[in-house]
């Protein structure tokens, strides 16, 4: 296969590229170390109900300048984020990517404070060398937080309320705006019935089924 010329690409998007991460098979095992195969999405709210969203910088490799949940990433291979149990390696990377993308201080969350739901199987293209193909660990978190976000990863972000995030999805719907496929995903089939019981998240744990969408 031929090297993929990144010389036009971001010099530190490129650079995350080389990273370790958790190489899956489409059930979620362990099959090895590679780039970037598996990954989660984080869900913040503050004590308003009102969801983070950002929009991924223009530097992005995959999905530049699209709307997006609070925080999306993936845990490297390395024993503090491959430990599996109840995810709270997955909760770590987590907890690091939220310092790296939003500036949030490590100590103002706790990975044991984040919810980790279930888990989302789906492929996507970005353009026609890059996309997603990934098993995605949903993670859900109330707190207000101190934000200092990262412009090389982070174009904009804003909070919104769920009549909010619904207008953006009509924009998203007319082309107006891009949203990232698998917030689009997440928002179509799952996150209003989540939203609605943001204090009862309980009922929606799911640890054994990943939802192939």
């Amino acid at each position: 296969m031929p090297e993929i010329e990144t010389s036009h690409l971001d010099e530190k998007q490129v650079q995350l590229l080389a990273e370790m991460c958790i190489l899956i098979d489409e059930n979620d095992n362990q099959i090895g170390a590679d780039t970037k195969k598996n990954s989660f999405s984080v869900f913040l709210f503050n004590t308003e109900n009102k969801l983070l969203l950002q929009q991924r910088s223009d530097a992005k490799i995959t999905f530049p300048g699209c709307f997006t949940n609070s925080c999306c990433s993936h845990p490297l291979s390395n024993p503090d984020e491959l430990e599996e149990n109840n995810a709270i390696g997955v909760r770590r990377a987590a907890q690091r990517r939220l310092k790296v993308e939003l500036g949030i201080p490590l100590e103002e969350v706790d990975p044991n404070e984040m919810n980790y739901l279930t888990r989302i199987y789906y492929k996507a293209q970005s353009d026609g060398i890059w996309g997603d193909h990934e098993i995605d660990y949903i993670l859900f978190l109330r707190k207000n937080v101190t934000l200092n976000p990262d412009p090389n990863e982070i174009k904009s972000y804003c909070y919104v309320s769920k009549e909010e995030l619904k207008e953006i999805m009509k924009k998203a719907a007319s082309g107006e705006i891009k949203l990232t496929p698998w917030f689009k995903i997440i928002t179509d089939t799952f996150l209003f019935k989540w939203w609605e019981n943001l204090s009862h998240l309980s009922q929606f744990v799911d640890h054994e089924k990943i939802h192939r969408l």
